[in-house]
């Protein structure tokens, strides 16, 4: 399971391509897009969002704070969604953020992997 960017080509074999941002990306159209799924209802909400706004510094706090909201019941059906999409092959988590790594899309691949 691996973090990409919703902007990113598809590369052969790397699985079932899921957008699990709230906010449908800027520039792409749907139609267009290499997506298997989008899962937006496991997105962090926008107030969440909002306060975290890619700070690298409040990463820590905003895995923490998201992995309270996971546990909603409509963001835990869907996150079980993904597990079982995982458990079945591979799987790219997208989003349009530039930073990836320090994204929602990371704290789901802990969480799903851990």
């Amino acid at each position: 399971m691996t973090v990409g960017r919703v902007y990113e080509e598809r590369v052969r074999g790397e699985g079932s391509r899921v957008l699990v941002d709230r906010i449908w990306p800027r520039g792409l159209s749907k139609e267009k897009t290499d997506l298997d799924e989008w899962c937006k209802t496991v997105a962090p909400s926008t107030e969440l969002r909002e306060w975290y706004a890619d700070d690298p510094e409040r990463f820590e706090e905003f895995g923490r704070r998201y992995r309270v909201e996971l546990e909603e019941p409509e963001r835990a059906e869907t996150l079980e969604h993904l597990r079982a999409l995982a458990r079945h092959g591979n799987l790219v988590l997208l989003t349009a953020t530039k930073y990836a790594d320090i994204s929602e899309a990371s704290v789901l691949v802990d969480l799903i992997q851990g």
